[in-house]
């Protein structure tokens, strides 16, 4: 291969490079991205970026020494459109062609927006552009908050408005959140993290629309919304719409760059509630979206790739075509598709081995892990939960329906052995128990949310 195009300067697409450079590929490299940044580190941006603990420069994932001896070529701000995989070109959204012979696939996923969400005050929060705008306008003083979607990262983005002293409510149409990666009592227990954080907890009740100032756009006065909102896997519709190494809006969604369009906000409604499908109405000045992610895949409308959920590939990460492979968000491997931190880090190793081969030499295997930070408690989870396992709290121990003091830690079993383990502010038996999991498991791919 003389040249190699990554479409998505994500952290996926950075650890790609990274790997292609390591693994002695020292042809063309081209990195395509469709946000006018380089690669930054996502999960801080409902925490510590949020809250103003962190500035931008910590974000940056690479430097000009890195940068330097990557030698690629940045194309940042445009969009990819197509993939013309007969002609071995990806088509870029101002024009431009880029000639490759290997195509590694990194688009991320875009936040799914509620339909008529175009109210000023309502936000998503998935990339850089999105944390800034949410970040100003927090600053302006106490706001009601309300986050509909009741998943880690909502809860991690709760959590720091709380902290910033705004009235916080989180929105969740399941009876709990979090339910089908935790299950009901461990679920329960974080959602008490919620009470204790002093935010309003609504479950059990979707969202019919958002209530805005100003003459009525949409039927009934009021956006309306989809049904179903949430995050997957919190008994909802979709899954995360803050994940870790989404691209911004490759190939379509808000905006092309991910930031928000400002044109005509002065003519633009603004928010003033958020109306439950139970009738209530909660008021608020500050609407943070949280109902799903969907993979950037829109711009491979057309060409041979399977696309299902993402762009479908074998257990090494490689599509029907040895010279495409995907990594990320994007990527569904093996039947499925992970929005986590290190899964966009430890999958790219793998790829770029098995394209530089130009078949697959290496498979993926994968033990789910991630964790949260929220409301001052660490949750650590690694294993797989399912309807019917025991859990059992080993160390440490609850107090009203809560982690206590100290944290604890909690072990799944299944058919006498353990299958899942959960700690809240225990991270030193926690890693001694992940790797009892990891032995069985082989290789293990982890996760931030």
């Amino acid at each position: 291969m003389r040249t190699v195009t990554i479409v998505g300067a994500s952290l996926a697409g950075l650890y790609a490079a990274r790997e292609l450079r390591a693994q002695g590929f020292d042809g063309r490299l081209v990195i395509v991205g469709d946000e006018p940044h380089r690669p930054y580190d996502r999960p801080p941006l409902s925490k510590d970026f949020l809250t103003g603990r962190a500035d931008e420069d910590h974000l940056a994932l690479t430097d000009a020494e890195e940068t330097a001896e990557l030698d690629a070529e940045w194309l940042l701000g445009v969009r990819a459109r197509g993939l013309d995989l007969r002609g071995r070109t990806v088509l870029l959204d101002d024009g431009r062609t880029v000639s490759t012979d290997g195509v590694v696939i990194a688009t991320g996923a875009f936040a799914r927006r509620l339909t008529g969400d175009d109210l000023v005050g309502v936000h998503t929060l998935r990339t850089l552009d999105d944390a800034r705008a949410l970040r100003a306008e927090l600053a302006h003083g106490p706001r009601r908050v309300v986050v509909i979607g009741g998943g880690f990262i909502g809860a991690e983005t709760a959590s720091s408005c709380a902290a910033l002293g705004h009235d916080v409510t989180v929105v969740e149409a399941a009876p709990l959140p979090l339910v089908p990666q935790l299950g009901p009592d461990m679920a329960a227990v974080c959602a008490a993290l919620h009470r204790r954080g002093g935010v309003d907890l609504v479950t059990g009740t979707g969202v019919a629309g958002l209530r805005g100032t100003g003459p009525a756009g949409t039927r009934g006065g009021h956006a309306t919304g989809e049904k179903g909102t949430g995050e997957k896997g919190t008994g909802t519709r979709g899954v995360h719409a803050f994940g870790p190494d989404g691209a911004g809006t490759q190939g379509r969604g808000s905006h092309p760059t991910g930031r928000e369009d400002t044109r005509n906000v002065a003519s633009r409604r603004t928010v003033t509630g958020v109306e439950l499908s139970d009738g209530r109405i909660l008021p608020a000045d500050v609407v943070i979206v949280g109902i799903g992610a969907t993979p950037n895949t829109g711009w491979l409308a057309g060409s041979t790739l399977a696309l299902h959920d993402g762009v479908l590939c074998d257990d090494g990460c490689v599509t029907g075509l040895p010279q495409v492979v995907a990594v990320g968000d994007v990527a569904r491997v093996g039947g499925a598709r992970a929005e986590h931190w290190t899964s966009a880090t430890e999958q790219p190793r793998v790829a770029v081995r098995n394209l530089l081969a130009g078949r697959t030499l290496e498979t993926v295997r994968s033990l789910p892990y991630f964790w949260s930070d929220q409301y001052g408690a660490r949750i650590q989870f690694a294993g797989r939960w399912q309807q019917g396992d025991i859990v059992r709290i080993t160390e440490g121990a609850l107090e009203d329906g809560g982690p206590a003091e100290g944290g604890f830690l909690a072990r799944y079993e299944r058919d006498g052995r353990t299958t899942a383990v959960l700690s809240v502010d225990r991270p030193r038996p926690f890693m001694r128990a992940r790797r009892e999991l990891t032995r069985d498991a082989g290789p293990v791919e982890s996760a931030a949310l």
